[in-house]
């Protein structure tokens, strides 16, 4: 019996914006995926730490999913200790049942790029499929010349959707170009955040005074 297929979307939503769901809608469309979930980040292995708390970056990730009833927020990352590596986010999710088979871990083309430098690379390439959507700039399509050592691995839509081993899905669909530093700086500097993130998040940015005076 097959499971239903399961995104995976993680970051560090800081704050969660419109490019994020973007990705999330475009992985679902194309995999077929039942939900998508929002995996805020605990403590990012590659980058500096987030400027909001974990308690409101939840908050807001969770704002945003309730716009669409296919999206879903999983707090696993925030209440793990350590780095949030996504190796051990499976493993805790094996411990938990799931079928790893039917986990599509959801990532932007610019972020994948960066793929072998994450911990376990290798193996967890091996261990679940990864949808890999488009970005401004980084075309999904264009990773093969980027990584050769992974085309292999790598098929558009369609082309190995009953493949037996995990794959790299290249989805080259349109994503909002924007970026979470950017809608920090329109806060900062006091600029309306229209069509930047969820209206629900926008309002929670202004209550909670979040990212004034970051640059």
């Amino acid at each position: 019996m097959s499971h239903p297929r399961l995104g995976w979307l993680g970051g560090t939503f800081d704050p969660i914006h419109c490019g994020h769901l973007d990705v999330a809608r475009a992985a679902r469309a194309a995999l077929k995926l039942e939900t998508v979930h929002l995996v805020p980040t605990g403590v990012p292995p590659h980058r500096d730490a987030p400027f909001a708390s974990a308690r409101h970056r939840l908050a807001m990730a969770k704002l945003a999913a309730a716009t669409h009833d296919w999206l879903q927020v999983s707090d696993i990352e925030l209440t793990a200790p350590g780095p949030s590596y996504t190796m051990d986010t499976l493993d805790s999710l094996a411990r938990l049942g799931v079928d790893l088979r039917a986990v599509y871990v959801i990532t932007g083309a610019d972020a994948f790029a960066e793929i072998m430098t994450w911990r376990d690379a290798p193996q967890l390439l091996d261990r679940c499929p990864f949808v890999v959507v488009s970005r401004p700039g980084y075309p999904a399509p264009a990773l093969r010349r980027v990584l050769p050592a992974l085309a292999g691995k790598m098929c558009d839509v369609g082309e190995c959707e009953l493949a037996s081993q995990p794959s790299i899905f290249l989805v080259d669909a349109p994503t909002a170009p924007i970026t979470s530093t950017e809608v920090r700086a329109c806060v900062s500097d006091g600029r309306p955040l229209a069509g930047l993130v969820p209206a629900t998040v926008a309002d929670y940015i202004e209550k909670n005074d979040l990212y004034q005076g970051v640059a």
